[in-house]
């Protein structure tokens, strides 16, 4: 009894030490994840000028919100308008683009579905193959007529064959007998697909409604590409062409004399500007992390 007994103990000690060794781990590579942002909140509240002469810190050096009353000051209405564009593109994007996607995705994953593996393997070659960028940008201006329409900036990212598959993925686990029985109970299949498919994924939906909303969110690519005028510009496009002018200024690019007593922010602002586009992300991150990672876990294991 007492080997037992002292041997219960040296495997406790073992587990607990192995506990506290993973917990130590996690820890620091949280750490490690967090200190870039935590670095970023402290630069956007430093003095230019001391981070100009002692380098970026986790800390704030001399502690100010010039940048910030800069940024405002010249720009705040503006930016207010760039959020509102944002976030209803990313509500209205992120939607049609669910509906699409989940659309598709429940079609194909129905296995007595006419061309069902033609209608995938089409999906899957635009994956490898693009006809580049001159012809992509040909027909969304010629043919859709995006240019300066709000279009522009949601139909060329409406579609992800990646979270196509993905969401196939749960519709396909979904038990065969499930839509059999709703069929011979009468159902349609948009019946099926709305009132079955949709309420038992939804971890799916959540995780690609994430990166769909991330997608939206970020995207200044088609704003490069379609809009011209600044009242349409989304918030990070038009945060883009601030940092490009304060940039510009600071280097001496523009004309002589122009700005020749000018004295900007060009450190801090970038920092500033990373923090006006990420904040509405880092607070609704939290509430979907479960769902995204249980979703990304999910699609990675069935078949």
């Amino acid at each position: 009894m007492s080997a037992q007994k002292h041997k219960h103990i040296r495997i406790s000690t073992s587990d607990y030490m192995v506990k506290i060794f993973a917990y130590l781990f996690i820890g620091f590579i949280a750490l490690a994840c967090i200190y870039p942002l935590i670095m970023v909140l402290s630069v956007s509240f430093s003095d230019n000028s001391a981070v100009t002469k002692f380098g970026y810190s986790a800390i704030p050096r001399e502690t100010t919100l010039d940048t910030y009353r800069y940024l405002f000051a010249h720009s705040g209405l503006r930016i207010l308008r760039s959020y509102i564009v944002t976030i209803c593109i990313t509500i209205v994007g992120t939607f049609g683009s669910m509906l699409i996607t989940s659309m598709i995705a429940f079609a194909i994953s129905i296995r007595d579905l006419k061309y069902r593996n033609t209608i995938a393997y089409i999906c899957n070659f635009t994956i490898i193959f693009s006809a580049g960028l001159i012809p992509w940008y040909y027909v969304c201006v010629n043919w859709y007529h995006m240019m300066n329409s709000y279009a522009g900036l949601i139909l060329p990212s409406i579609f992800s064959v990646w979270n196509m598959f993905l969401m196939r993925t749960y519709f396909s686990a979904v038990p065969v007998s499930l839509y059999e029985s709703a069929k011979l109970d009468g159902a349609s299949y948009y019946q099926i697909y709305f009132r079955i498919a949709l309420p038992l994924s939804k971890t799916a939906m959540l995780t690609v409604g994430l990166m769909y909303a991330l997608c939206y969110w970020n995207d200044w690519w088609n704003a490069l590409m379609f809009i011209n005028d600044r009242d349409k510009f989304p918030l990070q496009y038009f945060l883009y062409n601030i940092l490009s002018n304060v940039n510009a200024i600071s280097s001496g690019r523009i004309p002589s004399g122009a700005a020749a007593n000018i004295k900007l922010p060009s450190e801090t602002v970038k920092m500033a500007v990373t923090v006006i586009t990420i904040g509405p992300i880092i607070f609704l991150y939290p509430f979907i992390q479960k769902y995204f990672v249980d979703g990304i876990m999910t699609g990675a294991v069935k078949e």
